[in-house]
């Protein structure tokens, strides 16, 4: 079985977010790591491999910084890394990455695509569904369980109020809940194996694409910050006093109740 990996390098959770302009959110000595919804999606295609034989091949879009990710899921194990890289690609939009990865997917030999049920920047879970439409084939979102058999998957995803199961065929795009697994750490002798693993860039021209075909739909205005938050106010005075007075402010200042 030929499994591809969606990967995207993604901002650290812990990281600072400063802006460098109001539509640039600055990099400048930011930790960037691979989206952890994808290290579900990485550990389920091993998981597979190591059952069912075949390879795993991880594909993310972006500038060179996404190599680091790419290099942690072949440190995983994962066989060969493609990465499309390419200036017209700086400024993207979901529209725009559905595009050029549906473009380099569909140069590989593939019966599933993997990918984390949502990049925890854009946090817009559009891309794999997208992809799914593009290529013509099913998907499953949000996917808890998944067996592979018979040319079919078989999944359990979440849904609201309760869980859904669905079969079908491959091939099929399946997005990652971080309840799908524990990923595994890159071993030492996998960290080493990795630097010798295939990892090919690929540019909008290789994939027969032009920077006109994959333009934005979508363009950023502004980014502003949250307002800071505010101190908490002390409520003074005996019980039944200070809870009057609190209910009083919950309802006409913070207005919750």
């Amino acid at each position: 079985m030929n499994i591809v990996v969606l990967v995207k390098q993604v901002f650290d959770t812990e990281a600072k977010i400063v802006l460098s302009s109001n539509t640039q959110i600055s990099a400048d000595g930011v930790t960037q790591i691979m989206n952890p919804y994808d290290e579900n999606a990485v550990e389920a295609a091993l998981q597979l491999k190591e059952a069912q034989g075949g390879e795993v091949i991880v594909v993310s879009m972006g500038s060179q910084k996404a190599v680091e990710a790419l290099r942690t899921a072949l440190a995983m194990g994962a066989d060969r890394a493609v990465l499309v890289d390419d200036p017209a690609l700086i400024e993207t939009d979901e529209f725009t990455a559905a595009q050029v990865l549906a473009k380099a997917i569909s140069t590989q030999n593939y019966d599933l695509i993997l990918s984390g049920k949502v990049a925890i920047d854009g946090q817009s879970s559009q891309v794999p569904a997208r992809i799914a439409e593009i290529l013509g084939i099913p998907h499953a979102n949000v996917v808890t369980k998944m067996e592979i058999k018979d040319g079919k998957a078989e999944v359990t995803r979440e849904i609201d109020g309760g869980i859904e199961i669905i079969e079908m065929p491959l091939p099929a795009v399946v997005t990652a809940q971080k309840s799908l697994n524990d990923p595994r750490y890159p071993s030492v002798p996998g960290i080493m194996k990795a630097k010798k693993k295939e990892l090919k860039t690929l540019s909008l021209a290789d994939l027969g694409l032009s920077a006109d075909e994959v333009a934005s739909k979508m363009a950023v205005l502004e980014y502003s910050l949250p307002p800071a938050r505010q101190a908490g106010r002390l409520v003074q005075g005996d019980p039944a006093q200070a809870a009057s007075e609190l209910a009083s402010l919950l309802h006409s200042e913070a207005k919750v109740i």
